[in-house]
Order: structure tokens, then sequence, then C-alpha cells
């Protein structure tokens, strides 16, 4: 069965909608806007906390509703509820209507349709029984107490969504996705006499639950949290002061999600906010550095067929050779920067308007190998994985936490390092990347983006790269 025809069965044929009235309804409501959609959402979510050796909660929801939209020119009326009825949508179309009374604009084009299909549509909720899943976590926690005697606490979750959404636009156009999202996180805390340290790995995806049911698997996702963890117990204070940093691949492009990709969504440049503004085919960052969003890859956490504006994702270039060269963009803020949506228009929910929004943000290779990376550094910091961070985005100013890090001593990597962290500045800090490796590849399916109080799925990849004159905050004294 299509995405259509499934979101078809859900909407009108179980919650009772008549499709030609809503349609109508719909028609009525954006009439004289430039644009505008009714948003149908459902969606089901678990989720599963292991935690001192037994389950410590579960839980299931299921939600339902609709989001009605209205743009005119930059302003825009939005209404939604959680009750999937006519008289719910005629009484938004109500409120929505005043944004463009007396506005008389013409109604946008519809997006390209697509047939492409990144993930399957199957309900990882339903595929794997519920002692399945707890089984899986108290082996979790069996297999990490046995690997090594100087484990603590075992904490393990695992969770998954399913969300179908019809996009319903007023020239009757309508667009469907079905959005499967699995998670598992493992935790480990390990301890030698009174001195204690964690180490933590998860991964996910547009997938379902079966590949974490494999041993190979999440026996994989234990030892490297075990292994960060133990590396973390025997790391000595980190020095401070300004020196080269060698960033790892993968996950550690979390710092160019936040540092540069919230600067390059298309809102805040038309606004004039971003440190970005205004500097498209300008150089903004070294030679060699080119970044893209895509959110066109197969199965990954940030993915998605058609965003919740109904634009199909694609791979947008945004800074190539170290040129800006474009911005990710939903169609509002397309339209009146007098571009092209790029498919990044994204919400939390149903009861959240779109905004222009990151999917799978990534660096590209560059072509030197991670051994000659290290090699070229005296003294330095090798930043292998990252905690939290804050950024400005109008300034560009950030800092990030290092998980795990080492020294690196005359060309090689040395002692592990705890408590450091990277300050500096996104738009600066591209502009001292010095060697880009041939490495990059996508963090394992655990990202989640904040923005203006909604949260969506992401992913981030990178090359390990070295960047110059970062300054790194420590415990002690260069």
């Amino acid at each position: 069965m299509s995405n259509l025809a499934l979101t078809d069965d859900l909407f009108y044929t179980r919650a009772g909608l008549d499709r030609s009235r809503t349609e109508s309804l719909v028609g009525d409501a954006l009439r004289g806007a430039d644009d505008g959609e009714l948003f149908l959402e459902y969606a089901q979510s678990e989720s599963f906390a292991w935690d001192d050796g037994k389950l410590k909660s579960a839980s299931f929801d299921t939600s339902q509703g609709f989001g009605l939209r209205a743009v005119s020119g930059e302003a825009t009326g939005y209404a939604h509820a959680s009750n999937l009825s006519e008289d719910a949508i005629r009484r938004a179309g109500e409120t929505v209507r005043a944004v463009h009374a007396g506005h008389g604009g013409t109604y946008a084009e519809p997006p390209q349709g697509t047939n492409r299909q990144l993930y399957a549509s199957d309900n990882p909720l339903g595929l794997v029984p519920f002692e399945a899943k707890v089984k899986l976590l108290a082996e979790v926690d069996a297999y990490a107490r046995k690997k090594d005697a100087r484990v603590r606490q075992v904490s393990c979750s695992l969770s998954g969504e399913w969300q179908a959404v019809q996009i319903v636009r007023a020239d009757g156009t309508r667009v469907a996705d079905i959005r499967p999202l699995v998670r598992l996180n493992v935790s480990v805390v390990v301890g030698e006499g009174d001195k204690m340290e964690s180490g933590s790995y998860g991964a996910g995806g547009r997938r379902t639950y079966e590949a974490f049911l494999q041993p190979e698997v999440w026996q994989g996702y234990v030892d490297e949290a075990l292994r960060g963890a133990l590396v973390n117990l025997s790391a000595t204070d980190a020095p401070a002061g300004e020196m080269p940093v060698v960033l790892g691949p993968g996950w550690c492009g979390v710092m160019l999600h936040e540092a540069i990709g919230h600067g390059l969504e298309g809102d805040f440049n038309r606004k004039k906010t971003s440190a970005f503004s205004g500097l498209l085919g300008q150089r903004v960052a070294a030679p060699g550095v080119t970044v893209v969003d895509d959110g066109s890859i197969e199965g990954r956490r940030g993915s998605l067929t058609v965003d919740d504006e109904g634009t199909p994702s694609q791979c947008t270039t945004l800074i190539e050779d170290g040129i800006l060269v474009g911005y990710m963009q939903d169609r509002l803020n397309a339209r009146l920067m007098g571009v092209k949506p790029t498919g990044n228009g994204r919400r939390q929910s149903f009861a959240h308007m779109p905004m222009p929004r990151m999917t799978n943000t990534v660096m590209r290779s560059g072509d030197k190998s991670v051994e000659e990376i290290i090699a070229s550094v005296k003294r330095g910091l090798y930043a292998v994985n990252f905690g939290g961070g804050q950024v400005d985005i109008v300034s560009g100013k950030f800092v990030f936490s290092a998980s795990e890090a080492y020294m690196i001593e005359d060309g090689k990597v040395g002692a592990a390092v705890k408590g450091a962290t990277l300050i500096g500045n996104g738009p600066d800090a591209l502009t001292k990347v010095t060697m880009i490796g041939n490495d990059s590849c996508m963090d394992p399916g655990i990202g989640v983006c904040g923005k203006a109080g909604q949260g969506v799925p992401v992913g981030v990849g990178q090359p390990t790269m070295r960047i110059d004159g970062l300054t790194v905050g420590g415990t002690k004294a260069a």
C-alpha cells in the first residue's frame, strides 16, 4: 500500500474525515493567501529505560491532530488541534483566514512530487514483542557487568516512533510520508576506589528494531561505552590555552552542526541575524572545506522523503571549497528571498509551525590520512568525542565539551585528558582549518536538534580535521 493510501486510511476511513469536504475547507481557508497547508499527523511512540538491574520505566503514547497554516507576506497564521474533525478544521480556518484578510495573494505552486522512498513504512513498535525489548535491555546490562569488574552501574534505553503525515494544499495537492525511527543507548559507569567515570554509546535511524536484537550489534555498543568509560577513568586533567585541535570523524560533526549549520538556515539570513548574512559568494572557510545538508541519505536519522511542507528532501551544498554558496530553506523564507525551497521545512509535530531546519549536515572528505594529520601536530588536543555545547547564532561564538580527548605530543597520540572544552567562533574556526581527512562519516544516529522550542531528529558527519588556534579550556595551565 502506498504512503498516500495508508494515510488516507488513517485520516479519512478511521478518523472519519471526509476527504472532499476537508479539501474544500482547506481551499476556503487559504483563498487569497500566498501559501499554506493542512498538516495531518498520526504518531505512535514508546520508550523503555533500564537502570540498577531492572526495568525502571516503560511508556507508550499515541497522538493525532492537525495544523492549518496560512501565509501572507511575512505573516503567518497557525491553528492546531488534537481533534481530527471537520468542525475543528473549519474553526481553524476562521482563525488563520485573518492573517490574509484583504491581501489577495497568489497561492504558490505546489512542491514537485517524488516517487522516492528513503525508508520502509513498517511500524517498528509492533514488529517486536514487549518481552523481547525488555530481554534486550537485560542482556545489555548483564553483558556489561560481566565484561569488567570495575563496572558499577549500567543504564540503557530503547525507543521507537512511527509517524504518519499527510500534507493537503489548497489546490488539492496531497503528499504523504510514513516515518519510522528507532534508537538504542547504553551508558556505563566504572570505578576504582573512590574514582568513578562514565562512557556512553548509542545508535539508531529510520528502520526497525531488528538490527538491535543481534548480539554482534548491541554488544558492540556496550563495548564502545565501556571503552570510553575506562579511557576517562585513566584520564588526567586537560591543559588550558590556545593550541591546534584535531577533531575526530563522525559525531564530532555536532560542532559543525551547532557552530556553522544554524547560521546557514534561511530565516536567520533573511532577517540578517546570522554571522553568515549577506556573504553568499564570498570565502567563509579555508580552501577544501565543503559542507552539505543532505536529507536524502537512505535510512539516516535526519533523512526525510519529503519535508513537513511536502517538498522532497535533497542534498544542498552550503559551502563549496570554502565559498558560501547556499542556505537551507523552507517555503516561506525561500519565497521571500527569491530562491527555491531546499526541503528543509521541518516541524516537531502538528502543534508546531515549520521553519528551516537541518537534516543530515556533513563536511566532505579531504585528501589527508588520519596519520598525516596527527603527525603534523607538535603539541595539541585530539578531540574524539563531544558531549554538550552552546552556540550564539548571531555572533557564532561556541563552547563545546569533549567527552573523550587525548594530548598530541610530537606527532603522536598521548595520554587521555578530561575536562577539555573548545572555545571559539564558528565562522572564524572555519578559516583555521588547515588539514582535512579522507575519512568523512556519519554519526551513529543519535542527534536531536533544538530550535525555537522544537526538537527534531538530525544527523551530523565530518572527516578528521585539524583546526589551528582554538582556545582549549581545561583544568590546568598549558
